[in-house]
């Protein structure tokens, strides 16, 4: 009996190793920079729409005026979903994390949507635009029904944001309030290649449909480790309650090495340029609508971390103001998340996209670290040795 080691080098989580070449976007931790497709985010968040954003991730070039006309066009027209769907999320426990039920929804809609010619141009992009035009109506509908409330049909007049908000309370929303959101939805759009996006291009690798593909990054994407911080940081500023306590609270978790919500990133040795649009985003709600304690709350954290841990790299992310907007615009806590989600099927279908272009399986290899070359032995011959 022989162990054996892999010269092949073993590297925790694949960190740093390139696993697929991509055009989608780039990102430069150093200095903050994050672009779709070669555009700014800040310049994308401020004059583009999400839709425009989306069109731009799956195509690669801005649409035109006529290209756009049509692309909402298509969008719209595929946003309702088939009353079987509405029956089976009704079937779902009210206590269910909606990101469960958006799971089980998008898996779904394939049996009701086949797409398994995934080779065939047209077909992807009708699966494509059905996916992304369904996520927000099953979001809003499960919401609605878990708190005893019809599913509300969308509007076809509204815009892709302004649509989602609509159904949530079937009342139009102040048209401040749709513009703060679609911003949201652009800059949670796509992340180069996290562990979602990771997960959708191992699954479209196969050629499996792209229901499958995006249902697999929604599963991964519920995982604490990658979607879900949002939440945790209103649960962080909320334990935390007024700005004198941030100081201690802060010193106390960093002494013991206990994650700080929202804080650190393994791509950004600087403040996520993301959390420094969403910041503006929240300053502009709060002069609004008005102010609340926990952004207080939220700026001297920001303000103590960097004593603490801005010399290691350790700043703000996309998670620690998002929430913050979020809840300022009354949005339930466990619907951030699926929230990332409808953005984020924009960047994963643009990956699927890409993968099936010149698509070829993943197949990883491993270190293996266990024994070899043992000999079996007969039931009568293992004996348990005594500890």
């Amino acid at each position: 009996m022989s162990e054996e080691r892999s010269p092949v080098p073993y590297i925790p989580g694949l960190a740093g190793v390139p696993c697929a070449q991509s055009a989608v976007s780039f990102i430069d931790g150093q200095v903050g920079l994050l672009e779709y497709r070669g555009y700014r985010i800040e310049e994308l968040s401020e004059r583009s729409t999400f839709e425009e954003t989306a069109y731009l991730l799956w195509f690669g070039e801005l649409p035109t005026k006529k290209q756009l006309e049509r692309f909402r066009h298509d969008l719209t027209r595929h946003r309702r979903l088939k009353y079987k769907v509405i029956d089976l999320l009704k079937c779902l426990p009210d206590s269910g994390h909606p990101m469960d039920a958006l799971d089980c929804a998008v898996a779904a809609l394939g049996m009701f949507y086949p797409a398994d010619h995934v080779e065939d141009e047209k077909e992807r992009y009708h699966a494509a635009v059905r996916i992304l035009a369904k996520v927000p109506t099953i979001v809003a509908a499960y919401h609605r029904l878990r708190t005893g409330d019809e599913a509300i049909t969308p509007r076809d007049d509204l815009d892709f944001s302004s649509n989602y908000l609509y159904m949530m309370n079937g009342v139009e929303p102040d048209p401040h309030l749709a513009e703060v959101l679609d911003k949201c939805l652009i800059l949670h759009a796509e992340h180069t290649m996290n562990a979602s996006t990771f997960a959708a291009r191992v699954t479209a690798s196969t050629l499996a449909d792209p229901y499958s593909v995006v249902s697999s990054a929604i599963g991964t994407l519920t995982g604490p480790l990658h979607g879900g911080a949002n939440e945790e940081v209103l649960h962080m500023l909320r334990e935390i309650k007024t700005v004198d306590a941030v100081r201690p609270w802060a010193t106390e978790r960093v002494a013991a090495k206990k994650k700080v919500s929202g804080f650190g990133h393994r791509e950004y040795k600087v403040k996520d340029p993301r959390a420094n649009v969403l910041q503006k985003l929240a300053i502009e709600l709060f002069d609004r609508f008005g102010h609340t304690p926990m952004y207080q709350v939220a700026i001297e954290l920001e303000k103590v971390m960097a004593e603490l841990v801005g010399h290691k790299g350790v700043y703000p992310n996309v998670d620690y103001y998002s929430g913050i907007v979020y809840s300022k615009m009354d949005i339930p806590t466990d619907l951030f998340t699926p929230i990332f989600a409808i953005s984020r099927t924009a960047g994963w279908l643009a990956h699927w996209l890409e993968q099936i272009k010149d698509n070829r399986i993943f197949r990883p290899t491993q270190v293996y670290t266990g024994v070899r070359e043992r000999k079996y032995r007969s039931l009568s011959e293992r004996k348990v040795e005594e500890k």
